[in-house]
């Protein structure tokens, strides 16, 4: 393992800890890609600044000062990650100091351009939104309002989009989802039948049960899960996870790893921004408000009185919903929540998962060679295999049982990670389909519609690996 890998998995192990105790730092999907490319951008500066070699690593903040004479990579990535990870997460620091005693010499001339580059990528961000702000929900039929089943669960992140990117040379942006026509029926009716609450199975309707949830749906929908709960933290840790896979199999030199890290980060950085600036715009409601609504008979507003129900709608549906991992364990304190599942607290269009993961697999594909256009299977995890936190034989669902330890493989390759991630929230009943893409008539996805997570972080990752991940000056839309 080499430096750029081992402050990586430092990194995540910060997340992690941040997501698992009380006070913790760098919260949610939003604050977590924002903080894995901070980190991964002041490495990659400072190993391709003492590197000397802008040809192939060429800078990604301007007007950085040169690297003084007997730095060595391995000090100036110890500077900049230490640094910037003491930032981001301060109550971890002692953990921190113990890491630099054996990564890092504080001392070195390299470790002290690695804090200058890492204190010049912590201005250049210091004007970011967090992830509170804000936000006065409408009543109005389809917009977001909280989970009926935990009414507390506030906001997160409605004035996060307005940051400025990371990497993006435009504000890519989304059509309106579909709403109120047969599309829309068909997603209602689909998430309907493969997101609800296991319990709540017998009460489907009959031609709903006769096609109900089959059980590797179930495993797919926790497997990606990663909603930022006790000891996993955030769907970011769990992609930087597989790239450690890839990255090994693939026998990256460490330049190498420095730039794609970085580049994966970075992408997940700017889907974050986007994503969200997506969602507080269309502000789409959740199936759980969807499903239970979907007869205007009900909701706050009823738009007429009907005593004849539409069978699509079913008033006392609930999803299966993101799982409350280690919620009951006894290392770690219980959520103010409870222990019950939760659909999280931000509108649904698009899909956060499916952005993140489109923008991240798709930038790793294009490093490897796949091009922009070619959205289908590759070749890029023959051989490999992968195990999710989700289901490591050691993680607990929120009853406290320990769910089995699991390995999954991608015949489709990192294609297939793209797609069925983006799915996988379907089948937690927390997403609509088209919040990650809709569908051509032979149900694959259809990308020439800009409806969905997918489209978005593809466009996300295209923009920033032709244009060479340089500093955006791209702000929020008007």
């Amino acid at each position: 393992m080499d430096t750029i890998t081992r402050w990586n998995e430092v990194a995540l192990r910060a997340n992690r800890i941040s997501h698992t105790f009380a006070g913790g730092t760098q919260l949610g999907p939003t604050l977590s890609s924002r903080a894995l490319a901070i980190v991964h951008l002041a490495i990659y500066d400072a190993y391709a600044a003492v590197l000397g070699n802008p040809a192939t690593l060429p800078a990604y903040l301007p007007g950085l000062p040169a690297a003084p004479s007997g730095a060595t990579t391995s000090d100036a990535v110890a500077g900049a990650a230490y640094t910037t990870l003491v930032a981001l997460y301060p109550a971890q620091t002692a953990d921190f100091d113990n890491d630099l005693a054996t990564m890092g010499n504080p001392a070195s001339p390299g470790h002290t351009f690695g804090v200058a580059v890492a204190n010049a990528l912590l201005a250049d961000r210091a004007g970011d939104p967090g992830a509170s702000g804000p936000y006065t929900p409408t009543l109005t039929r389809g917009h977001h309002r909280p989970d009926p089943d935990n009414p507390t669960q506030g906001y997160h992140g409605p004035v996060y989009g307005q940051a400025r990117g990371f990497a993006i040379t435009k504000r890519h942006a989304l059509d309106a989802p579909p709403f109120d026509n047969p599309e829309y029926v068909d997603a209602v009716r689909e998430v309907r039948r493969e997101g609800i609450r296991p319990d709540l199975l017998a009460t489907l309707p009959d031609d709903f049960f006769k096609k109900r949830r089959e059980m590797d749906h179930a495993v797919i929908g926790v497997w990606w899960a990663y909603d930022g709960v006790a000891n996993l933290g955030t769907p970011p840790r769990l992609y930087n996870q597989i790239l450690h896979v890839i990255a090994a199999a693939k026998g990256n030199t460490e330049a190498q790893n420095a730039r794609l890290f970085a580049l994966m980060n970075v992408a997940m950085g700017d889907a974050g921004i986007l994503s969200w600036e997506q969602k507080y715009k269309w502000n789409f409601w959740r199936p759980v408000l969807g499903v239970r609504e979907h007869d205007p008979a009900f909701g706050p507003t009823p738009t007429e009185s009907d005593n004849n129900l539409d069978n699509t709608t079913d008033p006392f549906w609930l999803p299966y919903a993101s799982p409350r991992t280690n919620a009951v364990n006894p290392a770690f304190p219980p959520p103010a929540g409870g222990t019950k599942n939760f659909t999280p607290p931000f509108p649904a269009y698009p899909s956060g998962h499916a952005t993140f993961g489109a923008a991240a697999f798709q930038i790793v594909r294009r490093f490897y060679g796949i091009a922009a256009n070619q959205n289908g299977n590759d070749n890029l995890l023959d051989g490999l295999s992968f195990i999710s936190d989700e289901f490591n034989g050691i993680n607990q669902d929120n009853t406290g049982t320990i769910r089995p330890n699991h390995k999954r493989d991608f015949p489709g390759g990192l294609w297939n990670m793209i797609v069925e991630n983006a799915v996988s929230r379907v089948y937690l009943g927390v997403h609509w389909v088209f919040d990650a893409f809709t569908r051509r008539n032979n149900g694959q996805p259809d990308l020439n519609r800009k409806i969905g997570g997918v489209p978005l972080g593809l466009d996300i990752a295209n923009d920033i690996f032709d244009s060479g991940m340089k500093r955006s000056s791209v702000g929020p839309l008007p």
